[in-house]
């Protein structure tokens, strides 16, 4: 059976419907908490797959917050082994960073549900399925795109919404896996930060409602697309 380990930094925030596609094509899924597990110890390179998760701190609040320096390295390590690795939110910001990327606060929060604007590139990647349909943002800090990935998709808000760095690593500024479904969680996990930046929850919750069942499909679709265009090469040994 093939493993995919996900990095998660809140409860909520998981691999949402991404989590029975993956079972669905074999994967066996495996959770490790960001903030609680020795990242030191963490086997990078074993996993067919490692999933970055996002969050609510930033990809270099390391004096702030230790655990970013560690899970940086973790990155790092698996980038090295060209293994498939998938970056969302903060999981993007931090594999930007790892390759020399700058992240960094955009001014304002994005915060919503809108449709992302697809390059040439995206368009000819597996982000095609998603077409229109609106994703969710959540986010207030922003990545460049590394030198030597690909720039895949924007919004008007933030262009850099995705990157793909050879044909085995994919960041996603956006919340791909996001169940419309579940969004009373993110309701209430961030109602803090919501309120911080003046907007109501019944605008957010009235958007993802029509959403459910058709995003989740196109979903899958881009992250089977994605899935059968990685290539899971045996574990290499990192110098």
């Amino acid at each position: 059976m093939k493993s995919v380990v996900a990095l998660r930094h809140l409860q909520f925030e998981d691999l949402g419907t991404l989590e029975p596609l993956l079972q669905e094509q074999g994967y066996q899924v495996t959770y490790v908490d960001a903030t609680q597990a020795n990242l030191a110890r963490l086997d990078a390179i074993g996993p067919d797959l490692l999933v970055i998760l996002g969050g609510p701190v930033g990809a270099f609040d390391d004096d702030t917050y230790p655990f970013i320096a560690e899970e940086a390295a973790l990155v790092k390590t698996r980038l090295q082994s060209r293994r498939p690795l998938l970056g969302i939110c903060l999981g993007a910001q931090l594999i930007a960073r790892v390759l020399g990327a700058t992240v960094s606060p955009m001014g304002y929060k994005e915060i919503g549900f809108a449709p992302l604007s697809l390059t040439t590139a995206g368009l000819n990647s597996p982000l095609a399925a998603l077409g229109d349909i609106p994703v969710l943002h959540w986010h207030g800090d922003q990545f460049e795109i590394p030198q030597g990935a690909t720039r895949l998709a924007g919004t008007e808000c933030c262009p850099n919404q995705a990157f793909a760095y050879g044909r085995n690593v994919l960041g996603l500024q956006f919340h791909l896996e996001a169940d419309p479904g579940r969004i009373e969680q993110w309701l209430v996990g961030h109602a803090n930060e919501i309120g911080q930046v003046g907007l109501d929850p019944r605008q957010l919750r009235a958007q993802a409602q029509p959403l459910k069942g058709a995003l989740e499909q196109v979903a899958r679709e881009a992250m089977s697309a994605w899935l059968e265009h990685t290539v899971i090469d045996a574990p290499e040994a990192v110098l």
